[in-house]
């Protein structure tokens, strides 16, 4: 058991300093790391999230300092030094995303592998699924107790996903099924037995010229609106059920290889984006899919498949975990209309699932390479192992988070592409993380049973977004 540190940590135990930690990251520095220090807008909408207004910066005369002290800010606040006579959503973004969560605490322990950990959007709630057909949705605002305890239906292999709508009414769960189960979410009945307790209804996904046809699911998520659900299965395909029309409304043939994970790219619902094991992101927009029948735009870079994808949520940027061992951060705006010319053909053998990466592999970079950045550290292995971009409430989505083999969580500063933290605790792969939206907390779940809590360390408690003004 042990964590480290991050290097925009805590302050320093003399408040009054006015030398910058050696600790702290320099927003203005090129770092000497292995990612080139970013030069695009990216970083500039980072900053707009996650760092203090000029004069809160500017508290130490003759030196603009680029990490400030909460003591420091919360001084300036008092002072008005802003003319706002507050903080904004940035200066609360700043001082939390410093109270990084890197504590331990086991929630909850079983004797299965933990597939699935995600917050609800508001943090109330918490989905954890299981490889033997179990999902537990815990009440985070009351302790962490049970307020749902699923016992899949139809099951295969695994729970693949689940997804939670947005108004928290309803969670989908996935196996290596062709039909996806809804569960209402809400119902005060907690122990929740397919068709025994209650009702699990199947939504398949097949079309209807597929009878004896079967697939599985990887992926699958609502719509901002929770009026649809977007899958990825292994048959190469996308996939979009319309809940209110009950039935399949879309069919891509998307991928080459199996489709790994899919997800809406903003609250619009017309782009999609698709990770595959052929190596590529793709880019759909639905409003012409009908004329074309085909992505909008290819994203080449990973030399390996893809296990996941995380949207910015502003329909621009995505980050992406591939089996090459590497996290990449992507643009759409580069994205090209044809992939053929850039395929790499690979010189050894090798199987995630069993194997290690290849020594000769290390440091390969493709020749075509269309990510903005990319993120080294952490071992993508064995599982599809998830990677996300921190909230924006709590951190101006100044992070870039993943699970890992090494049975560690991994946390990276997303412009400069520092390892600020690994989370060990688990002793098996870690295959899904999930931030809390609005607290410094994150929690983990790994392949030897636990759902783990991680928090701010010490005595001193983290301060919430709602008391910061």
């Amino acid at each position: 058991m042990g964590y480290v540190m991050s290097r925009l940590e805590i302050d320093s135990e003399d408040c009054e300093t006015e030398e910058t930690s050696s600790s702290e990251v320099d927003w203005s520095q090129k770092p000497d790391g292995r990612m080139n220090y970013l030069d695009h807008e990216v970083v500039q909408l980072t900053k707009l999230g996650s760092k203090p207004h000029e004069r809160l910066s500017q508290v130490v005369p003759r030196r603009r300092e680029s990490s400030v002290s909460p003591v420091k800010m919360l001084a300036g606040r008092e002072s008005n030094y802003t003319g706002r006579g507050r903080f904004a959503s940035a200066d609360c973004c700043h001082v939390l995303s410093r109270y990084l969560p890197v504590s331990p605490r086991i929630v909850d322990q079983l004797g299965t592998s933990a597939y699935v950990s995600q917050f609800s959007a508001d943090g109330s709630l918490f989905v954890a699924g299981f490889q033997g057909s179990q999902i537990k949705i815990y009440n985070v605002d009351n302790g962490w107790t049970v307020q749902k305890n699923i016992h899949a239906r139809s099951f295969r292999w695994t729970i693949t996903d689940t997804s939670l709508s947005p108004d928290q009414r309803f969670l989908v769960y996935a196996s290596m099924s062709p039909v996806i189960h809804i569960v209402n979410a809400g119902s005060a009945e907690t122990e929740s037995l397919a068709n025994v307790t209650e009702i699990h209804e199947g939504l398949d996904f097949s079309a209807d010229d597929d009878v004896g046809y079967s697939f599985g699911i990887f992926s699958v998520k609502f719509s901002t609106d929770g009026r649809e659900l977007v899958a990825g299965s292994n048959d190469d395909s996308i996939y979009v059920y319309d809940l209110q029309a009950n039935k399949l409304s879309l069919r891509i043939s998307a991928h080459s290889s199996d489709v790994n994970t899919v997800c809406f790219a903003d609250e619009s619902g017309h782009l999609i984006y698709s990770g595959s094991d052929d190596n590529f992101c793709k880019v759909w927009d639905r409003r012409c899919l009908n004329a074309k029948g085909k992505p909008a735009g290819i994203l080449v870079g990973h030399l390996e498949g893809i296990t996941f994808i995380d949207s910015r949520g502003d329909g621009r940027y995505f980050i992406s975990n591939g089996k090459d061992q590497s996290t990449k951060l992507w643009d759409i705006r580069k994205m090209t209309d044809n992939a053929s010319c850039n395929l790499v053909d690979r010189k050894y053998e090798w199987d995630y699932r069993y194997m290690d990466y290849p020594t000769q592999a290390r440091g390969s970079k493709h020749p075509s390479d269309q990510s903005v950045a990319t993120y080294i550290g952490h071992s993508v292995l064995r599982t599809l192992i998830r990677c996300y971009i921190s909230p924006s409430y709590s951190t101006g989505q100044r992070y870039i988070y993943t699970g890992s083999n090494d049975s560690c969580v991994y946390i990276y500063d997303l412009v400069t592409g520092y390892q600020v933290a690994r989370l060990a605790y688990h002793a098996s792969t870690v295959r899904d993380c999930s931030w809390h939206p609005t607290y410094p907390m994150l929690v983990s779940s790994s392949w030897d049973g636990s759902i783990v809590k991680w928090e701010f360390p010490g005595d001193v408690q983290a301060p919430k977004p709602s008391d910061m003004n």
